[in-house]
């Protein structure tokens, strides 16, 4: 007869007090291992300046420091869940405060950045498809469309994911796709437990909407922004055809590969859901008629998105903040009744607040010169090598940095250091910008870094630790990419990647 003992309102067995125990040691060694991180950091003695290839210097201040000791803390405690991501966050925000890092005005004001209202937005459009319907339309009209085998549904998800980023902001896009891959999971699991195809159909979605995100200048603003840093720099014009056209097969071959990727390491538990193909046909006509809040939320979100993607080639339009069109369809929403108070009490905040720290540490190691101490330093170990590492070197940092500041400012601060360098080893600028925005679509480590890697976590298919340990083989597989890119495929395209030695 199994020992119990009484815990709470019920039995729990040794075995699994002895489980809880290991987890609460587990949490403890994590938890003071981010504070002795944060410590050692912050009260080291100073570290050497960073030098640039024209010998200016750059110090790390004490304020840098400090943020590299709040970027090392937020770091531990997010990859092991020492606490809510959202406490995190708030973690970050005050320590920044508490140590002087930044004033309390700069550090808690980047909580309400206009890219955390955006998400924010996103999320509701989710929100309202799900509440109207919308999203078992979807789902049983894709899933009568691509079959019963497992494989099939989740390259159909994914496929369809990448095709809408050409067409609309990612962070949307895994919105609008979160409650659809909920109705299909639902169809495949017989309860909420996580499952393998589940791990591999969210998580794949947060991946393949940054690769699809590469691809157009309307599924992130990175790619925009920076162009027009290139622009400013380089004095060259990089238009929207010529980066939809080296993007392109880069992008779809890693949407493909993601789901040979995901087969592999989360191969479902079923090769087919017997059936499935005539229930969901059933299931669509047992919907009956599209209804009027249907209709109008479909209009809101279809007028959100053309007026964002219209900003790209309507000049009267440019000054328009995404964000605040963004928002117009959330007013919307509560103004015709389709949302009501208890849809805004059931918001996630703690995804959202996992973005506001993230915003909040970005700023943060951007403001107080950490960010660019740490490219230099990073580029600098390169200037003396063969170009393709040089450029694979480049590509690596700004992926391990868009995991943990935004996609554009990790470009921004590596690109004018790499773009001094690169003539010194025959490398053209060109290849450089474009190596760089592949990896800084794909932040496959962290859940901070993209909106699609939070959103995916809400599933509760898969732990942030999880999400980190498939995300290292991913990156090496989108670096591989890179280095294939660059040698073989836009070479063929007529993209020149050698430059006249300087």
């Amino acid at each position: 007869m199994t020992k119990t003992a009484t815990i709470s309102e019920g039995k729990i067995s040794l075995k699994q007090l002895n489980v809880i125990a290991s987890m609460d040691y587990k949490r403890t060694f994590f938890m003071l291992l981010g504070i002795g991180l944060f410590a050692l950091i912050y009260w080291s003695p100073p570290w050497p300046d960073a030098i640039d290839p024209l010998g200016a210097h750059f110090v790390l201040s004490r304020e840098a420091k400090g943020a590299l000791a709040v970027f090392a803390l937020a770091a531990t405690w997010w990859v092991f869940e020492v606490v809510p991501i959202g406490i995190t966050s708030i973690a970050i925000g005050t320590l920044q405060a508490l140590f002087l890092i930044r004033t309390p005005g700069a550090a808690f004001k980047d909580f309400m950045d206009p890219s955390v209202l955006f998400i924010f937005g996103s999320i509701v459009i989710g929100m309202v498809f799900t509440k109207t319907g919308l999203t078992k339309r979807m789902a049983y009209k894709m899933l009568s469309i691509v079959g019963e085998r497992t494989s099939m549904i989740m390259l159909g998800c994914f496929v369809m994911t990448a095709a809408l980023t050409h067409l609309m902001a990612h962070t949307a896009v895994a919105a609008t796709m979160f409650p659809l891959l909920m109705a299909i999971n639902a169809l495949y699991a017989d309860n909420d437990s996580p499952t393998r195809f589940g791990k591999g159909l969210f998580i794949g979605m947060a991946y393949v909407a940054g690769a699809g995100s590469i691809i157009t200048l309307l599924g992130a603003a990175r790619g925009a922004v920076a162009i027009g840093f290139y622009k400013d720099i380089m004095n060259v014009e990089i238009t929207f055809f010529q980066l939809t056209m080296y993007m392109f097969p880069v992008g779809w071959l890693m949407v493909f590969l993601l789901w040979g990727f995901f087969m592999l390491m989360c191969r479902p538990e079923k090769v087919r859901i017997e059936g499935l193909k005539e229930r969901a046909k059933k299931m669509y006509t047992e919907l009956g008629r599209w209804s009027r809040r249907e209709i109008t939320t479909v209009t809101i979100v279809f007028l959100t998105i053309f007026v964002i993607a219209l900003k790209s080639f309507v000049p009267a339009l440019a000054k328009l903040d995404k964000t605040a069109i963004m928002l117009c369809s959330t007013i919307a929403f509560f103004l015709l009744n389709i949302l009501s108070l208890e849809d805004l009490e059931e918001i996630p905040w703690n995804i959202i607040l996992l973005f506001a720290g993230a915003m909040s540490i970005g700023f943060c190691l951007w403001d107080t010169g950490a960010a660019k101490w740490l490219a230099v330093n990073w580029l600098q170990l390169f200037k003396e090598s063969p170009g393709i590492i040089f450029i694979l070197g480049m590509a690596f940092f700004v992926m391990v940095m868009t995991n943990f500041i935004m996609n554009v400012a990790a470009i921004a601060i590596s690109l004018p250091v790499a773009l001094v360098i690169a003539p010194y080893l025959g490398v053209s600028g060109e290849v450089i910008l474009f190596s760089s925005l592949v990896t800084a679509g794909m932040p496959f480590l962290l859940l901070v870094g993209a909106a699609p890697n939070a959103i995916a976590y809400n599933s509760k298919q898969f732990t942030t630790a999880e999400f980190f340990k498939f995300g290292i083989p991913a990156s090496i597989l989108l670096m591989l990419v890179v280095w294939l890119s660059v040698k073989v495929i836009w070479p063929l395209m007529g993209m020149v990647t050698t430059a006249p030695l300087a």
